[in-house]
Parts: C-alpha cells; structure tokens; sequence
C-alpha cells in the first residue's frame, strides 16, 4: 500500500509501517501489546487512516467489526482476539461470557465480544472512505458503492439502537452504562457519579495493563474496583438493556458520546442518499440529528462555557473542565453565543491558551480542574484522537484556520514523539501505549488533508 502524502513522507511512512505491524489480516490490534483486541471505536478511526493506503482494507476493518453486532444493533466495544493470551488482557472473553444463554442478543459464536459499546465514529469512516473512493473513480469507487450498500443495514440499527434503547426517554442524550463506553475512561467527567457506587464484594482481578504502562498513567486500583464491579452487575443481568436501565447504579447522559452521535446521523444520512435508502429512515435519522442537537443545548453550562454530562439518577449535571465539554462544537451547535464561548474557552489559558503547554494542544482535562493530573489516562494527557475530532469539527464550523493551526501542531507533535496513545501536556513526553493505531491512522489524514490544499 502506497500512501499519497506530499512532503511529509517520512511520518507518512512510519504511520503505515504502525498500521502493518499491528494488522491482524481483517481487523487492526488498537496497540502492539497493551491492546491486543479489537477495540470499536479505535477501528472506526483506523478505518479513516487506511482509507488514504487502500480503500479495500478500510472497508474490511469495518466488515469485520459489524460481523459482530448484536442482535439489538449494539456494536460492543471490544471484539475479542482469540489467539491473544488470555493473561494479557482484563476482561476477557472468558470474563464477560456474552455468548452465554443469559445473553440472548450477543452474536453467535465464535464471535466473543464485551457487553459494552463505544462511541459511534463508525458512519464518519464509512464516509470517508466512500470520499477516497469518489476522487480515486474506477474499481476503488465500485467497491466502495458495493461497500456502502452492505454496511448501511448494520450502521442504521447501530444508531436506531443508541437513539432508542439507550435513549429511552427521547432526550436526545445517549445513556453509558461504564465510563469504558464514553471512550474517556478515567476522566474526571465520571468522579461524581462513580463515587456513589458501593462496592461489592470483588473477587481477585489482576492489573495486566500495569505491565506496559506506567502504574502512574493508568487508572488507581480504587477507580479500577469501580469499574470492574459495574461489569459485575451488568453480567449479572446478562447484558439485558431493561434490566439495566431499571436498576444499575451508573446511568449517566454522555454528551461527548451524543455529539458524535449526531454528527455521525449527518454522515448516515450521505450514506443512505447513496444506497437509496428508505425516505422512512432518512426521516427517522434527520429527527435523531434534531433531538441530538436539543439535549445538548439542555446540558450548556453558561458558567464554565462547557457542556456537561448529565447524571440520570441525581438528576444532575456533573461539573468538569474536560474536552468533552466542547460537545456542541463537535456536534455543529447551531447556537452562535454557544460557539463564541466554546472558542473562547479553547483559546483561554484552561486550554490551549496555558502558557506551560509544550505544544499548543488541549489537555483531556484542564490544568484548571482539581482532578488534573498530566500524565494519568484522561486526566490532563494530550490525545492525537481528540485532537482529530476537534480539527475536523472546527472545520464544519467555519474556522479553517483555528482547524490548520490544530492540523500543524498536532502533525508536529507526532514528528517528536511519535504514535503514542498519549502525550503529557508539559513535557510532550509519549504515554501510555507506543505505536498506537489509532494514531498513526489519524495523522495519515492529517497528511492526505494537507495534500489536498498544497
């Protein structure tokens, strides 16, 4: 696979040799050794990567991810890798049982996957790729429609599932049952919620991820405790989604999760123009982008010029200094004071304005927040993926070149430290896991963007 760069070949090259390394033939390790899996949100974003190196792998990556849907649309968040042993990685398969009687709706086997979900990037890869596909023309474009055609059933169930099951109450807000399904795990955005919880009693868990990372970096055994005993409960009721919503201790309203949400409906609704889908569920997805943007709207914190999560037992919101609060960024708000105070809090000293940064990127969590910490999982550390996500939503809003500056100090970001899962805000040091695909896939758009504009 060849990829189309310009001048910035080397990173180019080095993101791709990432991507091979880690390529299980179908489907994409999320890291060499402390993710040997399959993870669902981490292979939406390496689908966008490989778009640019082969529009056929691309489509495969997602292929493979969605043979694994559940039977309620739910695609999980972990699609385990059978031949990874199965020390290296807590919970496993053999932990989680999906398979089980008690879990009905879980694929069929050999497919063993978590009982939890991810945010749903997975529309905006298959958009790109279809994008690729358009400017490359001839056999790529004729897979790509083919593609499209095969995927549309799985990704609208995906996204009917998120907007009904896990949005029972027609919010507009996706519902998380375990801060693992917002994607940023150990962010102070779930402190309040969590510290509610009462513990059961835990059977012995081992840390294996504390064997490739810094025990500094990683979530504390307290947290950790919490978020194994979650799992518990929600294996105790076999994954059943009514049997959760009716008594699990953590329901919280996502509204990084819910931004995606809707601009992943956007992208659905490209994809259903494509394959001529029904003006039934055209209709249906435009109303979920409606409701989306509305229960944002309801989450807006004038004070911090956030948007918060919302906790669905306390009735409340849950106060953090966190990117996800830059939701209704991500999402398009279509409120221009909202926006105004967005950029305004990006640009402020609590984000990319803090003079001690070593590169003018957002740290996951504020160094104005309580909870900072610049080198723990989601609580101060510099995320290329985030970054991403922000680059691309600056754009949709109008700010190219707020967008180009982000593209730029991200690129060199990547150019000093290399593809790591992380980054500590002061120092750039790379934390976490090396060699991340996710990563590398991002900055191989980041690449074919700036390609595009030269």
């Amino acid at each position: 696979m060849t990829a189309r760069m310009g001048s910035s070949g080397v990173l180019a090259t080095r993101a791709e040799e990432v991507l091979r390394q880690n390529d299980m033939g179908e489907w994409t390790k999320a890291g060499p050794d402390l993710y040997p899996h399959q993870w669902s949100w981490d292979s939406a974003f390496i689908a966008i990567g490989l778009a640019h190196l082969d529009t056929r792998r691309a489509a495969q990556e997602l292929v493979s991810l969605f043979h694994c849907q559940w039977a309620t649309g739910k695609i999980p968040h972990i699609v385990f890798n059978q031949e990874a042993p199965p020390e290296s990685y807590f919970p496993g398969a053999e932990h989680w049982a999906t398979a089980a009687p008690e879990s009905p709706d879980a694929p069929p086997m050999p497919a063993l996957t978590s009982g939890l979900c991810q945010p749903p990037v997975h529309a905006l890869a298959v958009r790109r790729i279809w994008e690729v596909a358009l400017e490359r023309g001839g056999e790529p474009l004729a897979e790509a429609r083919a593609f499209l055609g095969e995927i549309y059933p799985g990704l609208f169930a995906w996204h009917r599932y998120l907007a009904t099951v896990r949005d029972p109450e027609e919010s507009g807000l996706v519902t998380i049952y375990h801060p693992w399904e917002s994607g940023t795990d150990n962010s102070p955005r779930w402190n309040r919620a969590l510290e509610k919880l009462e513990v059961g009693e835990l059977p012995p868990h081992p840390r294996p991820d504390l064997q490739f990372a810094d025990p500094s970096q990683r979530p504390t055994q307290e947290k950790y405790d919490r978020y194994i005993w979650l799992v518990e409960l929600i294996k105790r009721v076999g994954c059943n989604e009514a049997a959760i919503y009716e008594s699990h201790p953590f329901l919280v309203k996502d509204v990084l999760f819910s931004a995606i949400l809707v601009r992943a409906n956007e992208a659905l609704l490209e994809i259903a123009e494509v394959v001529g889908a029904s003006d039934e569920e055209r209709s249906a997805t435009r109303g979920w982008i409606e409701r989306g943007l509305r229960g944002l709207e309801r989450c807006w914190d004038p004070e911090l010029g956030l948007c918060l999560d919302y906790d669905v037992w306390a009735a409340e919101p849950l106060p953090a200094r966190t990117v996800g609060g830059f939701a209704p960024l991500i999402a398009g708000t279509g409120n221009p004071d909202h926006l105004k105070a967005l950029l305004e809090v990006l640009d402020s000293p609590a984000f990319l304005g803090n003079p001690e940064l070593r590169w003018s990127l957002p740290p996951s969590t504020s160094p104005q927040d309580p909870e900072f910490d610049p080198r723990r999982y989601w609580r101060g550390p510099v995320w290329p993926v985030f970054n991403w996500l922000l680059w691309w939503s600056l754009i949709q809003a109008g700010e190219p070149e707020r967008a180009e500056r982000l593209r730029n100090t991200s690129l060199e970001q990547l150019e000093s430290g290399g593809f790591g899962e992380y980054f500590e805000p002061f120092t750039g040091e790379l934390l976490g896991s090396d060699d991340q695909s996710w990563t590398a896939a991002v900055a191989l758009d980041w690449l074919a963007n700036g390609a595009r504009s030269e």
